[in-house]
This record gives C-alpha cells, sequence and structure tokens, in this order.
C-alpha cells in the first residue's frame, strides 16, 4: 500500500497554516487539482466532506471523515466511501524556525490503496507517483496563500 509524506516550512503562524488547512471547502478556489469539496455534515470537532479531484487527468471521488485536533495542530482523515479500497492520513501543522525565521512546518501524509491486488504490482508505483505530484502542488498551495497573505499584511 502506497504511503506519502510531504513536509514544507512555511513562513506563517501556525495558527493560521492550521486555520487555512482546516477549511477544506475553499480549497478548489486555490488548488489547481481539486475540482470540488462539499461539506456534508458538521459536529463538534469534525467534518463529514465529499470530495471530487484529479489525477492525471482521472476524476477520483471519495467521502471522508475529517477529524480537527487544532491544539495539537492535527487534521486526521479517512475514507468512508469512494473511489478507493483505503484513503487515510494526516495533516499536521507545528511551529518551526528556519533560516532564523519564525514559521510553520506543515505535513501531509496519506496511506492508501486501489484494492485491486492483481494490479496493484503495476499500478500501485505510478499512482503512488502522481498522488506525490498532487499532493505536493496541495501544499505548495497552502504554502503560497499564507505567504501571500503575510506579505500583503507584511
Amino acid at each position: 500500500m502506497p504511503y506519502i509524506e510531504i513536509t514544507r516550512w512555511v513562513q506563517g503562524e501556525p495558527e493560521k497554516v492550521y486555520q487555512l488547512a482546516s477549511q477544506m471547502e475553499q480549497y478548489p478556489a486555490f488548488m489547481k487539482d481539486v475540482r470540488s469539496i462539499q461539506i456534508l455534515e458538521r459536529g463538534e470537532g469534525y467534518t463529514i466532506t465529499e470530495w471530487v479531484t484529479e489525477v492525471d487527468g482521472r476524476v477520483i471521488r471519495w467521502q471522508e471523515r475529517d477529524e480537527f485536533f487544532p491544539h495539537e495542530g492535527l487534521i486526521r482523515y479517512h475514507q468512508l466511501s469512494g473511489d478507493l479500497k483505503k484513503f487515510e492520513g494526516y495533516w499536521k501543522v507545528e511551529e518551526k524556525e528556519e533560516g532564523g525565521l519564525k514559521g510553520s512546518q506543515i505535513t501531509l501524509v496519506i496511506d492508501f490503496d486501489l484494492g485491486i491486488p492483481m494490479l496493484s504490482a503495476l499500478l500501485h508505483p505510478v499512482l503512488k507517483q502522481k498522488v506525490k505530484a498532487n499532493s505536493e502542488s496541495m501544499v505548495e498551495a497552502i504554502k503560497k496563500q499564507i505567504e501571500q497573505k503575510e506579505r500583503t499584511l507584511g
């Protein structure tokens, strides 16, 4: 089962980075591969969201439960239904200094499985590269949004 971990330093306060990461319904506005995200249910510390994304021209749909732990800078998610057999992971935002600048480290972890055992040896490496590139663009989009706001305010 492919496992992906993307980590980036962001010049921005952890609280602001976490707030943007937790507002998933806004992702389509600044993430090119995210077509739509709809909140189906919102409760105390969680949401149920429906995602439509594009990976290398292929549309992937799923519903997930997102659990929010703002004091830990953590968002955990796992697929409830959708195109993959397994899709889960987390976002983690931590305070980190880099080059004498205060900022945040953002980590996105994705663990997934296609659920097609006979094709997994062939497809998992290809899909892993495509999902990794997609995940990197998501993290970079958050970094860009935060840093643009910091420059505008600064």
